[in-house]
């Protein structure tokens, strides 16, 4: 055995107090199995994990070089997209004007504490698929219980966060594009029964008994139709879409929405600067140009232009959009978002712009939660409370819909009801202690953002970081050397 050097108990001594400090931070004490084999690197050098580099063949050597160079990578970055921070693309425009599509973030896992994975065995740079082969990209086994290191804070109000979507535990495998298979499953259970149903006139007891007909239609049908659909699939929550929204809501608030101002707790809140609603725009008779759309932000995707031959003649003029030209022909009609500022641009420009109209409460879809009949619009909902840890509330069919989620899919418990009565765990009960904190997500872009209006609540569990800056933006609406690059984006802060 050779001697061993000053330097190699210096080198071993640094790396073992900096493994066994990440140890005391993440609380893992199973990972001093892991001791003997940093002893065995720096030390006593039983274990031959250099032996390629002893190869007569050059070949060997080079490619085995090149395979520890890239495990020594993929090790890395696994536990750098852990612990520290990821990469995160923004791929829709629901916090428009805040953050932009084509936006790459640095979203930081210290910010709120790391989660310690609930899938450990995973190809690090995918979430839950792996490209061109198709094939998760995480083991199933083990899978570790829900566990949080310290961080630097909490989540705080008008944060914005990355959290890994609440409604995407269920996945139907060729319907990936729309997340929410709950919302898919009321839909087609809807479909198969008569809308005409007045909720109105029936009980509470009715109005479950309904919802449930409808959930268990359309659970039938998709499951019947694996041609459609596809399999049907169970994500663990780490392996979830990762979604992007501000926080709007904390723990213990109750939240209202009141023509689209967001009350918390009976008082209003101050809204984004660039907050965004859907409206409809009207010309004297010209279309907008295209630099007009470019000087106010809005990309391709979202000016969508309203016409006569698509049956929209009587919509808008029943919406005060009845502008005529010379031939007594409607003027066109844009369906744009708009922030306060473009819409006074457009106001102001007389000329063009004859009239613009806010789009109306009709166009909501229906509000989270999908089986309690309440008449909340995207614009004007609830009062809801949002749950805290160790907050205990008392139970009835007309507000068991709101929490029967959190209490079930997250928390984890067993929930039936009979008749009139609540049982959970077996047990007939009233109440319920919550035993994590949840939030409250929103889009600036109101009209144009899935969000806990549809959806509802995000564990805490769920929470993935919190952006902190922009690394790179890209406009895919021009080309390379037409400003695809905003470079005035480029390592800007996120507010």
């Amino acid at each position: 055995m050779k001697k061993v050097t000053q330097n190699q108990w210096l080198r071993f001594t640094i790396v073992t107090v900096l493994y066994l400090a990440f140890l005391i931070w993440v609380k893992s004490w199973l990972g001093l199995i892991v001791l003997p084999f940093i002893f065995d690197a720096y030390i006593s050098k039983k274990i031959p994990w250099g032996f390629w580099k002893k190869a007569k063949n050059p070949i060997v050597r080079s490619v085995m070089s090149w395979v520890d160079a890239i495990v020594f990578a993929l090790v890395a970055v696994y536990f750098v997209n852990i612990y520290l921070f990821q990469n995160y693309q923004i791929p829709s425009s629901s916090l428009e004007k805040s953050l932009l599509v084509g936006d790459y973030l640095y979203v930081s896992k210290i910010s709120y504490g790391p989660r310690v994975p609930n899938t450990p065995l995973s190809m690090p740079l995918a979430q839950h698929t792996l490209p061109v082969i198709n094939t998760k990209s995480y083991i199933e086994w083990p899978q570790w219980k829900y566990k949080r290191v310290p961080g630097f804070g909490k989540v705080k109000r008008n944060d914005i966060v990355v959290f890994n979507f609440p409604a995407g535990d269920t996945v139907a495998t060729k319907f990936q594009q729309i997340t929410d298979i709950y919302s898919l499953i009321y839909s087609e259970g809807q479909r198969m029964y008569p809308k005409e149903i007045n909720m109105d006139s029936l009980s509470i007891e009715q109005q479950r008994s309904v919802y449930n007909l409808y959930y268990s239609a359309g659970r039938n049908s998709i499951r019947s139709n694996p041609q459609t659909y596809g399999d049907i699939i169970v994500r663990p929550i780490d392996r979830r879409e990762n979604y992007v929204k501000r926080c709007i809501g904390l723990p213990g608030d109750t939240l209202q929405i009141k023509n689209t101002q967001v009350y918390i707790n009976g008082k209003p809140i101050n809204n984004p600067e660039n907050l965004q609603f859907n409206y409809f725009v009207q010309t004297t008779g010209p279309y907008i140009p295209e630099e007009m759309f470019r000087e106010l932000g809005i990309s391709k995707d979202d000016q969508q232009m309203i016409n006569n031959e698509e049956n929209w003649g009587m919509e808008l003029i029943n919406m005060g959009l009845d502008y005529r030209d010379a031939q007594s022909h409607l003027a066109p009609v844009y369906h744009l978002p708009l922030t306060k500022k473009m819409y006074a641009t457009l106001s102001a420009n007389k000329k063009l712009i004859s009239n613009i109209v806010m789009e109306p409460e009709t166009y909501s879809g229906q509000m989270y939660p999908l089986n309690l009949y309440t008449k909340w619009t995207r614009d004007n909902y609830g009062p809801i409370w949002i749950p805290s840890k160790g907050s205990t509330i008392t139970l009835a069919l007309k507000n068991l819909p709101i929490y029967e989620r959190c209490i079930h899919a997250y928390e984890g418990n067993s929930l039936e009801v009979k008749g009139s009565d609540i049982y959970i765990n077996g047990k007939k009960t009233n109440t319920y202690t919550f035993k994590m904190d949840y939030y409250w997500m929103m889009g600036d872009n109101r009209h144009n953002s899935a969000d806990s209006r549809y959806w509802g609540f995000v564990p805490e569990d769920h929470v993935v970081g919190k952006p902190i800056v922009v690394w790179l933006s890209l406009d895919k609406d021009r080309g390379w050397f037409d400003g695809k690059i905003r470079w005035n984006r480029i390592f800007k802060w996120v507010k």
